[in-house]
């Protein structure tokens, strides 16, 4: 790629059948169920949200090569698919694998990995608001030598090919719990593991890892570089998880785009910014009557989102990430292409058609 900025979206991979979901669900359920079943819970309520195409599996190479055709028409250069992980136990694969690697388009198009680590949902929609946010069940524990079987395998199957993103010659991994990673091994441990992992890549020809923190946690922030992680960015940085039930979304980017600029001096690390379209995760949710638990998926819903605002934010991001001194490329991520349970994509729906899109294309236009 030449030095314009580059836009990466993150592929949320679980639209097709799997045998973890098939034992769980009903005959022929899919997540779209959700989106398609969703309804207001309040005045004004954008639900449900409404894709202006048949639903698809993502399994599909004939998806794939669709989706592919959308970002290279609308200036997305990357796709970051969602990479599910514990111990040798995939889950949604076939998305990766089966669809986009099995697509003439999917040889071509540029492509990352975030390391999901924690298993999908059991149960959807959530029922009972009390049980833990994160069921214990779904963390994924990892190790030194987990790890190594891990970057083994990544190397073997995606970094070795010719249209995996790299940064300086660095094939790029992110982690999307990168908080839990350091909390559930420690920093010497973890350390260790990174260590290993890119002693090992150098074995098979690889210059070594970028390894990117997800989500980091305020508090670690002075500590990723300890643990070997070399960037940091987010998936969706939107709304205030402990805020308001209802949050504006052009209040939410100018928050979050004032908080880009605080990076440089709370982490030695160097921050990519990520940007959303939205926010809205109810469908995921059994509504109770009135109630409305504070935690998700009820609560909160990001309301007001407009794709001339996410244009607005988009810029904000690819300007941050070309004047940052400390950032080696121009990156920004968007979450996300396709995660409409959450209300976070940019495929084309029936409110605004190609809007999302089109936002990104002017975003990059107008620098």
């Amino acid at each position: 790629m030449d030095d314009r900025p580059i836009i990466g979206a993150y592929v949320y991979p679980g639209w097709h059948p799997c045998p973890e979901r098939d034992r769980n669900f009903p005959q022929g359920w899919s997540e779209w169920d959700l989106v398609l079943g969703a309804r207001a819970h309040f005045p004004g309520h954008t639900q449900p949200r409404l894709p202006d195409f048949e639903p698809y599996n993502d399994s599909l190479p004939e998806t794939a090569s669709w989706q592919i055709g959308l970002a290279r028409t609308y200036g997305i250069d990357l796709f970051v698919y969602g990479f599910f992980w514990s111990r040798g136990k995939r889950v949604f694969y076939r998305a990766l694998d089966e669809g986009f690697l099995g697509s003439k388009a999917g040889s071509r198009f540029p492509f990352a990995l975030m390391w999901a680590n924690r298993m999908p949902r059991g149960v959807l929609p959530v029922k009972r608001p009390r049980d833990p946010v994160i069921e214990p069940a779904r963390l994924v524990y990892t190790d030194p030598e987990d790890f190594a079987c891990l970057i083994d395998f990544l190397a073997k199957n995606y970094f070795s090919r010719p249209n995996y993103f790299k940064i300086a010659g660095h094939p790029l991994l992110s982690i999307y719990d990168s908080t839990f990673f350091i909390r559930q091994m420690g920093l010497a441990r973890c350390r260790q593991a990174v260590d290993q992992a890119n002693l090992h890549l150098k074995k098979l020809g690889f210059p070594g890892l970028h390894l990117m923190a997800v989500n980091p946690a305020p508090s670690f922030l002075k500590d990723y570089h300890l643990a070997g992680f070399d960037s940091l960015t987010h998936y969706v940085n939107l709304p205030q998880w402990k805020g308001e039930y209802l949050q504006d979304y052009q209040d939410l980017s100018r928050l979050r785009s004032a908080e880009w600029y605080k990076m440089p001096t709370a982490t030695p690390l160097p921050y990519f910014p990520s940007v959303s379209p939205g926010w809205d995760a109810t469908p995921r949710a059994t509504m109770h009557g009135g109630f409305r638990p504070r935690r998700y998926p009820w609560w909160p819903v990001v309301t007001g989102e407009h794709p001339d605002l996410f244009y607005r934010f988009g810029k904000a991001a690819l300007r941050f990430s070309c004047s940052c001194s400390n950032i080696p490329i121009p990156l920004i991520f968007v979450a996300s292409m396709n995660e409409w349970s959450e209300g976070h994509y940019l495929e084309p729906d029936k409110r605004y058609g190609t809007g999302w899109l089109e936002a990104i294309r002017q975003a990059r236009h107008t620098l």
